[in-house]
């Protein structure tokens, strides 16, 4: 589920394709496939794993065409392989479809064309996709209509690429979430699901809205709404240099991965549970079963952004699996002689895979016996290789130094953790672990409606960039978040700021507020959980002590929260969520804010000061 190419014109179809694909390799995919169509008959190629599998696939069987279409694809529905793999056909084989998202009622879409005679031989919900189109094509309609009709039925999010052996030279695309970008060119057309996969052919671009349809032909390309509306998006003309294609449109990369986090949210959650089960699935680990059941007791090392994630996840394992978690510093962690048996599990966490302390913590644990668990976002890297087991966090590539996607995904990574150790711990009913999947497939779509605060926050921003300190407070699962969010302003905009848990105000940081500080308070609640709505109203009391003293609050809190709006100066709402996920959504307007005070700072927001993306020495 990460990157679609498609193109009908002159040029051999399947170089185009291959050549697109490798430009979007960077975004990470488990397999890849592509369909072409030549002389009324389409051929499908398909392999799990990189792009050269797939190419040596093509050496053996070679094709030809005009026109098709790619796609690499992370595991969503369905394990990793051939048959999963991207694109799919319908029933009569004469269609066929990538699509990158996520299909929600593809289980009753299922079933409702199974009872219609359809049979199906992947575990996808993208197959259901190819079926549903197909049904409506072979009742009589044209590609573009059929796809149109199948649309009106899905729920969820789509970018979809459709081509049929039986209307020549049409690439039919659709876009409800992921984008879908058409390219423009003479006698030929593109589809990508990012620039970067076409800017060499072209930089006469469309960016589809929510809601619109492509109909690329090699001369032409018409635009509707989904209800066969005719609509005139602007063509847009692309100056960038590659690095800045990279970038999306964004100013910065650091704001462009903001933005990404519902996507790299979906990709950690793909393919690791099941509501039909109620089951988390990890990936496959040198840990034995049992010895998932006889931890008793993990240790967490960890850097930087990283080691507040390890502190959420020790709230979220020791509440959901009862087990004794420790967080430490990795750079701390090899030199104090730390207590470990092999009874221990323990579990680094790192973006790149290669932070120098985070490895020596786990060679140190290896070394003495204990079981090692890595979550990180490389595949590949020096972590994922030396653990015994591994879960990949899928946000894609991180350039900007300052960590925003990587962080909400290794959280979501330590959520999917605490169930694994729930279930098989026993703590975790099915019933129980399918509550907390379907609040964590709800995650994107709320993240989504967080970043709707941008602009809000960019405005918000005028009034702080000035400060010479920020003070951050938070209770339970938001202790870590004041954290986090401290740590980011630091990181680019250069302005000293300290996160403290909100209880400990009167035990010294009171001594610090005046008229003069802005104190950021992340106090979410979840209505009707006693524990969240006790911290809350401590976290309210702590409010009206800074009040008191003239500080400047700005409040993050769960939307229609009317108490904490009527004391604090600023108030930035984010969507109502368990008391646990709280933390993913209430990080966002903390990374929006440290963005924009760095940037009317002028500061170099991507590459700030004295600090590198993978500390890869002590």
């Amino acid at each position: 589920m990460c990157g679609i190419v498609g193109y009908v014109g002159a040029k051999p179809v399947v170089s185009v394709l291959l050549d697109g694909l490798k430009r979007l390799e960077y975004r990470g995919y488990d397999s890849a496939g592509l369909a072409v169509v030549a002389d009324g008959q389409l051929e499908l190629r398909r392999a799990s794993g990189k792009l050269y599998n797939l190419e040596a696939v093509i050496q053996r069987a070679p094709l030809t065409g005009s026109y098709g279409i790619g796609h690499t694809r992370w595991a969503t529905h369905g394990r990793p392989t051939e048959e999963n793999a991207h694109p799919h056909r319908d029933a009569s084989g004469r269609v066929v479809v990538v699509h990158n998202g996520i299909i929600e009622n593809y289980l009753s879409l299922k079933r409702a064309l199974e009872r219609e005679g359809h049979t199906f031989v992947t575990q996808t919900d993208t197959e259901v996709i190819a079926h549903l189109i197909g049904k409506y094509w072979q009742a009589g309609l044209g590609l573009a209509d059929a796809v149109r009709q199948a649309i009106a039925e899905l729920s969820g999010m789509f970018a979809l690429a459709v081509i049929s052996a039986d209307e020549p030279d049409v690439i039919v695309a659709a876009r409800f979430g992921p984008p879908v970008i058409v390219g423009l060119g003479q006698g030929e057309n593109f589809v990508a699901s990012d620039v970067t996969a076409i800017l060499q052919h072209t930089r006469e671009v469309v960016f589809l809205e929510d809601g619109q349809v492509a109909v690329v032909r090699p001369s032409e390309v018409t635009f509707t709404d989904f209800a066969g509306r005719p609509v005139t998006p602007p063509v847009q003309r692309v100056t960038w240099d590659p690095v800045l294609a990279e970038k999306g449109g964004f100013k910065h990369f650091m704001l462009k991965e903001i933005h990404e986090q519902p996507h790299a949210i979906r990709e950690t959650l793909a393919g690791r549970v099941s509501l039909d089960e109620g089951r988390v699935y990890l990936d496959p680990t040198d840990i034995p079963d049992a010895d998932w059941q006889a931890f008793t007791r993990l240790v967490i090392p960890a850097c930087g952004t990283s080691w507040h994630a390890a502190l959420v996840g020790k709230v979220l394992i020791e509440e959901l699996a009862r087990l004794p978690v420790e967080v430490d510093y990795a750079s701390e962690f090899r030199y104090r002689n730390p207590l470990l048996d092999e009874r221990t599990l323990v579990v680094v966490i790192t973006q790149s895979g290669e932070t120098a302390d985070t490895l020596a913590a786990l060679r140190e644990a290896k070394q003495r016996g204990c079981h090692t668990f890595a979550i990180c976002n490389v595949p590949g890297s020096m972590a994922a290789r030396e653990a015994h087991g591994v879960l990949l966090t899928h946000a894609g590539p991180e350039i900007s130094v300052a960590s925003t996607k990587a962080f909400t995904s290794q959280i979501v990574a330590l959520y999917l953790l605490a169930l694994h150790l729930g279930q098989c711990r026993g703590t975790l009913s099915p019933t129980a672990v399918m509550k907390h999947v379907e609040q964590l497939l709800a995650l994107p779509v709320k993240l989504e409606a967080a970043l709707e605060q941008d602009a809000a926050i960019a405005e918000l921003s005028r009034e702080f960039f000035r400060a010479s300190d920020f003070l951050y407070l938070g209770r339970g699962v938001n202790f870590p978040i004041a954290l986090e969010g401290a740590l980011k302003l630091k990181e680019i905009s250069y302005i000293h700021a300290e996160g403290f848990p909100a209880g400990e105000m009167k035990h010294g940081p009171n001594a610090l507020i005046d008229e003069r500080l802005p104190v950021v308070m992340v106090m979410p609640r979840e209505v009707g959980h006693a524990a969240s709505e006790l911290r809350y109203e401590k976290t309210l009391s702590n409010l009206q002590e800074v009040k008191a003293r003239d500080g400047r609050v700005i409040a993050i809190v769960t939307e229609g929260d009317t108490e904490a709006a009527g004391l604090a100066e600023y108030v930035i709402p984010i969507p109502a969520t368990s008391e646990l996920l709280s933390a993913v959504l209430a990080v966002v307007p903390l990374q929006l804010l440290a963005y924009h005070i760095a940037v009317r700072r002028g500061c170099d927001v991507d590459q700030p000061r004295n600090l590198a993306k993978s500390v890869t020495v002590e």
